[in-house]
Formats: C-alpha cells, sequence, structure tokens
C-alpha cells in the first residue's frame, strides 16, 4: 500500500465541475446511502433524470429520494444500464470500484464506454455557480457542515447542502435527508478525505476541523493524510479572490497542515479553543504570522469555554467577522470538539453579511444532525444517545460530551467496530478510550469493505478493554440484535447508554428501547 493510495479502479478521472443538464441520465449506485442519495437528490432537483439501486434495501436517507420522484431498485442488474435509452453516466462510491471492480453494473457501463464517477462528482457538478464552501477533517465534518446549514438558513441566506449524516425537516423543509435543495449562493458540502473522496470539490472557502489519522486501508500515517489535506487545500478556487482555509491549529494535525501552507496563495483562519484569558490573547497575538501564508498574516479566531452544563455549553468567541469583538454564546451542544465545531461554523460566517446577534442566534438554536449524539429516547429511568463515532479521538470526546449530557448517571459504552482493518490498526488506543467508561458492550465488526476478517474480533477488543480496566464490565454480545437484547437485561434505571459505530450500530438504541419499554 502507498502512503496515498486511491482505490478507484475503473473510475473516469476528477474533472472541472460542469452544470447538470435538463434531462441528463444519470444512474446511481449505491443510492441508499448517505452520499450517494444526497446526489440523487441534487441531481433531480437540477433536472437530471435519475434513477438508482442499492441490494441492502431501503435505509433512513430514502423516504426522502423516492419522494422526490427517483425510482430506486433492491438489486444490482446490468439491465439498469443496458436499457433503451442508458444512462449518461453511473454516479458511484470509489469503495465499489476497490471491492468489486467486475461489479455487473460497472462492466455493461464499462462495455458501453458510459462514463462511471463517484457520485461526489454529481455534488460538485449541482454546486456550479454557486459559492461553495468545503466542510472537511477526520472528526466533525457533519456536525460542522450541518451547524453552518442552519446558521446560514436562520440568517435568510437559503444555502443549498450535502452534509453525511441526516439534516431534521425543518432545516431541509421536506423529509429529513442529507441534501437540502437551497437557492441561495451558498452550497455547503461534507468533504470526506478516504482515497479523494473530496477531489471533485473545488471550494471558494474550505474549514478543516482536524487532521488524524484514519483509514489505514488508504492512509500509512497522519502525514499522509496531511499530504491528501494539502493537495485538496491547493485546488481551491475562489475565483478572482484568494480562497479561505478556516483551520482547527489546536489540532495537531490542523496546526501541521497550516503551517505548511505558507506558500499557498490563500488565506487562512486559524481557530482554537483555549483554557484561559491568558492562552487567549496569545493566541490572537502569535496565530497571524505563525500562519501566515503567501497573501499575508491569518486571521485568528478563539474560544474559551466559560460554562458547561447538561443543556448546553457557554463560550467566549473572539476574533473576526460577526464576533471581532469578544462576546458571550450559549451553544446547545456538549463538549469541547463541539465548540471546536463552532469555531469552524463561524470561521466559515465570516465571509457572509451577518450581524453577530443573528449568528449568535443561529449557533445556539441548531437542532443537530443525525447519529451525532443524539438523544434517541429515555424509557425506565435509562436515556439512550446514538452516536457515529468510531474512531478513538472521536469515542474520546462523545464519552466526555455524554458525561456533561447526563451527569452522574453510570455510562454505557456501546461500540460496533467499524472494519477490521481499523480495529486492528487502532486496537490498543480503542482500548483505552472505551476503558473510561463505566461499563463496555462491544458488538461485532461491521466488515464494510473488509476483504480480510480474520485480523481483529470483537472479543478481541472486549479482551483489552477489560486488561486495561478490570474493575469494569465489559462483555461482546454478539450481532446487533443480540446485544440489543444482552444490554436490556444488565442496564438499571439512571443508566445513559451511548451507542457508537458505523454499520448498523443504530438499530442497537432502537431495539434497547423497544425491549425496556417490554420488560
Amino acid at each position: 500500500m502507498s502512503t496515498d493510495a486511491h482505490p478507484e479502479a475503473g473510475l473516469d478521472p476528477v474533472r472541472d465541475a460542469r452544470p447538470i443538464r435538463t434531462g441528463e441520465r444519470i444512474h446511481v449506485v449505491g443510492a441508499a446511502g448517505a452520499g450517494a442519495s444526497a446526489a440523487a437528490l441534487h441531481a433531480a432537483w437540477a433536472g437530471a433524470t435519475v434513477d438508482g439501486c442499492d441490494p441492502g434495501g431501503p435505509s433512513p436517507y430514502t423516504p426522502a429520494v423516492e419522494a422526490s420522484g427517483v425510482t430506486l431498485a433492491w438489486a444490482h442488474d446490468p439491465s439498469h444500464v443496458r436499457r433503451t435509452p442508458p444512462p449518461e453516466r453511473l454516479a458511484v462510491t470509489k469503495a465499489l470500484t476497490a471491492i468489486a471492480p467486475d461489479h455487473p453494473e460497472l462492466a455493461a457501463a464499462r462495455e458501453a464506454r458510459i462514463p462511471i464517477e463517484p457520485w461526489q462528482q454529481v455534488v460538485a457538478d449541482a454546486a456550479v455557480g454557486r459559492t461553495l464552501i468545503g466542510v472537511a477533517g477526520t472528526h466533525g465534518k457533519s456536525t460542522t457542515a450541518g451547524w453552518l446549514v442552519h446558521v446560514l438558513a436562520s440568517a435568510g441566506l437559503d444555502p443549498a447542502a450535502f452534509v453525511g449524516a441526516l439534516l431534521p425537516a425543518e432545516l431541509t423543509g421536506g423529509l429529513p435527508a442529507t441534501a437540502r435543495r437551497g437557492g441561495g449562493a451558498a452550497f455547503v458540502v461534507e468533504a470526506d478525505e478516504y482515497a479523494g473522496n473530496f477531489d471533485a470539490y473545488r471550494p471558494a472557502i474550505a474549514v478543516v476541523t482536524s487532521v488524524d489519522w484514519d483509514h489505514p486501508d488508504v492512509f500509512a500515517d497522519r502525514e499522509a493524510v496531511i499530504r491528501a489535506f494539502d493537495r485538496w487545500l491547493r485546488r481551491a478556487d475562489r475565483g478572482d479572490q484568494p480562497p479561505i482555509a478556516v483551520i482547527n491549529v489546536a489540532d495537531e494535525g490542523g496546526a501541521a497542515l497550516a503551517r505548511g501552507l505558507a506558500d499557498w496563495q490563500g488565506t487562512i483562519i486559524a481557530t482554537a479553543v483555549v483554557r484561559d484569558d491568558a492562552a487567549r490573547l496569545r493566541a490572537r497575538r502569535t496565530f497571524p504570522e505563525a500562519f501566515r501564508t503567501a497573501t499575508g498574516p491569518a486571521g485568528a479566531l478563539i474560544g474559551r469555554i466559560v460554562d458547561e452544563s447538561p443543556d448546553g455549553t457557554t463560550v467566549m468567541l473572539d476574533g473576526l467577522g460577526p464576533f471581532d469583538a469578544a462576546r458571550p454564546v450559549r451553544l446547545p451542544t456538549a463538549g469541547r470538539h463541539n465548540v471546536a465545531n463552532a469555531l469552524g461554523v463561524v470561521g466559515a460566517l465570516s465571509w457572509f453579511e451577518i450581524r453577530g446577534d443573528d449568528a449568535a442566534r443561529g449557533l445556539a438554536s441548531f437542532p443537530g444532525v443525525g447519529r451525532r449524539l443524539e438523544r434517541k429516547g429515555e424509557v425506565d429511568g435509562v436515556v439512550v444517545f446514538d452516536d457515529y463515532g468510531h474512531h478513538p479521538t472521536a469515542i474520546r470526546e462523545t464519552l466526555a460530551a455524554v458525561r456533561q449530557r447526563a451527569p452522574g448517571r453510570r455510562v454505557w459504552a456501546v461500540y460496533e467496530p467499524l472494519t477490521y482493518h481499523r480495529t486492528a490498526a487502532f486496537l490498543d488506543d480503542f482500548a483505552e478510550v472505551l476503558a473510561a467508561a463505566d461499563a463496555v458492550a462491544i458488538a461485532d465488526i461491521w466488515a464494510g469493505r473488509d476483504p480480510d476478517t480474520t485480523i481483529a474480533s470483537a472479543a478481541g477488543l472486549a479482551e483489552a478493554v477489560a486488561r486495561r480496566n478490570p474493575k469494569i464490565p465489559v462483555a461482546a454480545p454478539g450481532p446487533v440484535e443480540a446485544t440489543a437484547a444482552w444490554l436490556a437485561r444488565e442496564v438499571r434505571p439512571g443508566d445513559a447508554v451511548l451507542v457508537m459505530g458505523g454499520g448498523k450500530s443504530y438499530r442497537i438504541g432502537e431495539l434497547l428501547l423497544e425491549a425496556l419499554a417490554d420488560r
């Protein structure tokens, strides 16, 4: 494996975005996914004739797609490509081309010389003519992108968007979806670094929440991740004005990325969450030169936490744009990581004409997005949260946020590991962060795109957690259904259950609440 591998066999190369034509025939493979479903929606809204397929069947993302008039099939079949008239292009995930390069629909498309493109290219095409804001980073992309969409919408700017988590109906104007139609100038996209997924996007404004080592099947180390972000930012395009990068430099990888952009023809806004006024003043004084680029000194945007409670966090924001003078803002979120995410939102807002009061109201009224410390319910004194966290850093921060949300409760960390290769690469780190919970349950690993399922196991991770903290109960009950049933027997009133992971982990919380209601 190279340090910058791109598993994209059979895909057409990334190209400059072009407008989607009215009547253009687009077939979306894997249309029940978070991103591909958004591509289907944006293509349909742009006037294309869209259909799709997904053998995994309906998902939380598909009701909005079907409501838009897109026809979905629940099986792959080369007839989707060989019909008359055929699709003019296929939109797919890069992972599919890596796992199944001889996939029958892909083979049929190659035979007919029909372009095969990543679904991100469709989203980029839909954004042509708008101000593209790309929200990237190893952690926090969905929350930050959704929060930015909410603040822009609440200020009357009506943004279009793709976010990798369900946006609530109040934000989409219809069913919950990962896409927002919008008619304003701004188009917000969540930009994922995996295998160059964000290469189709050339943002005018980029937000980088963090740069951590993840996706060990693609990146050999954090330096490889930094290089990928560096290449992406150097392709940013704001026309005749310098592009803007809002970078969390309190994150070690983010700081390294920003320092490496000294020769970049863009402008950096350096953000950081600090602990006290001395650190705030020091950051305001040093950041402009420490993160200077070829266009001049960096802007500085600093947040200092002044209060934390179960219903939110108060932060003193100090920097630029609507917060060029320090002022307190109440955030509805928990956790230091979400303060950092809020700074990313504010950094992007600084280039829009939004008054400070309007920005503060938008930040304070954010309803959240799906599966990001989402409170699923409470039954019999047991409160259940659901989160997409599947990396040691994300798990650590989310556990801390739950303790803020639910003080005094026994906190369960329930985790469905996402992929065998990630579990094997970060086994010790996973064990360390999970051992900080009061009780732990590990569901079977979700294989995803992994060809080798022998390199790690749920039982092995559970044993590693137990070695780290032998004082807490730790178990590996099996599949998500068995895990939920086991939890229903073990939890007691006063517990807080945090369910994390990709795959089908969201079902654990749903099934647990149902079982608690019946016991």
